[in-house]
């Protein structure tokens, strides 16, 4: 039987395809930190399950194929805080940020269209493209210039025919790059002069970590409506990944039309999760605020523990609740597997996510680690140290240093 060739293209993901070996290291009495995931374990606001449990109706109907009126008007009254005024037909609310993605980019790409995308990014986005039939053009980044790729001659330089998009994620994942408002207006100058879309990924968009207290949103340039579509989702912002409610937020009347033909292709989204996440949408700011302090708390147990590890390289994020990290290893795909596999401390043992899968040019990230600090200060203090012992007995034992 055959398989199609747009499928092989992609990969499983570097956050998940550890999970068998992690679940046999379970089984066999290790308990197994998590750094690979993004899973805040900060509590979910009350009011999304009081929301839920109150839902009387008679029957559960289909959702409308755009989303529930309460949650887009809640999503509009959320973006006009922030200075950016959306009406209802503007916002499609999609199952998590991941659909808005893969619907964005079906939207947009026929086979051969060039997506320019910053690398390291997150390795989904490979699998949206190639879903699509595009293909990532790398925008590479360096840690010694704080991965920051708003340069204009190196975004042109990859610009050609083929060239549909320019990606980003504001706030980095994996990376933990916030743009400058400067940096944020040169791409949205390049995608208008050159008629490029531009894929604004904005759902850590509270997370920054600089005092400023000014928050990215790619939406505040109104000459680029046309070109911009804004990715968004209630799963980090509000600790709710398991709701699956996010939204693609476009002015572009044709790509409208085109984002509706996926949306009513899968009916609807769920409909309790979407009440519930029109609820989150008026919990208090300060539920926010202290979000923010105890991630860049987290931020800061992470840089200082992973310096204190001879031969590991990290920069500090000003952004998300990610970073990346060059290991002293071999491989970090073998390292992983060795952690859930062959080694424990304690009865203990670390995931991470191996860096390659993060990179679109061939032998890049083979030595990294994308690290999400999203534990609480005792654990991840803990899996810091398993990392720190792990690389110590993998040199010596696998290594042979």
């Amino acid at each position: 039987m055959k398989i199609s060739e747009k499928s092989k293209l992609c990969q499983l993901s570097p956050m998940r395809k550890f999970h068998s070996l992690a679940v046999n290291a379970k089984k066999s009495g290790v308990k197994v930190y998590h750094l690979n995931i993004g899973q805040p374990d900060l509590p979910t606001p009350e009011v999304f399950f009081q929301t839920v449990q109150a839902f009387r109706d008679k029957t559960l109907e289909y959702a409308p194929s755009p989303g529930i009126p309460e949650l887009i008007d809640a999503i509009r009254e959320y973006y006009k805080k922030l200075g950016v005024n959306y009406d209802a037909d503007d916002i499609y609310i999609t199952t998590g940020g991941s659909e808005a993605l893969l619907y964005t980019c079906l939207s947009i790409l026929d086979p051969g269209d060039e997506v320019i995308v910053p690398e390291p990014f997150y390795p989904n986005y490979s699998t949206f493209i190639n879903s699509a039939g595009g293909v990532i053009r790398a925008l590479p980044t360096t840690p010694k210039e704080g991965y920051r790729y708003a340069h204009r001659e190196r975004i042109e330089k990859l610009i050609n025919q083929n060239t549909r998009a320019i990606m980003i994620t504001n706030p980095g994942n994996p990376t933990g790059v916030v743009l400058t408002a400067e940096e944020m207006r040169l791409i949205a100058d390049i995608a208008k002069e050159h008629d490029l879309y531009i894929i604004c990924d904005e759902v850590y968009r509270e997370f920054c970590y600089d005092d400023s207290g000014k928050i990215p949103c790619m939406g505040r340039f109104a000459d680029v409506a046309e070109n911009l579509i804004i990715i968004d989702s209630v799963s980090k912002r509000f600790s709710s990944c398991g709701a699956r409610i996010g939204c693609a937020i476009t002015k572009n009347k044709e790509l409208q039309n085109a984002l509706m033909k996926f949306c009513q292709s899968r009916l609807s989204v769920a409909t309790l999760d979407q009440l519930g996440a029109a609820a989150l949408y008026g919990v208090d700011e300060s539920y926010i605020r202290a979000s923010i302090r105890e991630y860049r708390h987290r931020r800061d147990i992470c840089v200082a523990g992973l310096r204190s590890i001879p031969g590991v390289m990290v920069e500090e994020p000003m952004g998300a609740f990610y970073l990346m990290a060059k290991l002293p290893v071999d491989d970090t795909d073998k390292f992983q597997n060795w952690l859930l596999t062959d080694f424990e401390d304690n009865g203990q043992t670390v995931m991470f996510a191996p860096g390659a899968p993060f990179y679109a040019t061939v032998g890049s990230g083979i030595t990294e680690v994308r690290i999400a600090y999203v534990l609480e200060e005792k654990e991840l203090k803990r899996a810091l140290e398993l990392l720190k012992i792990g690389i110590a007995r993998y040199r010596k034992e696998v290594m042979g240093e």
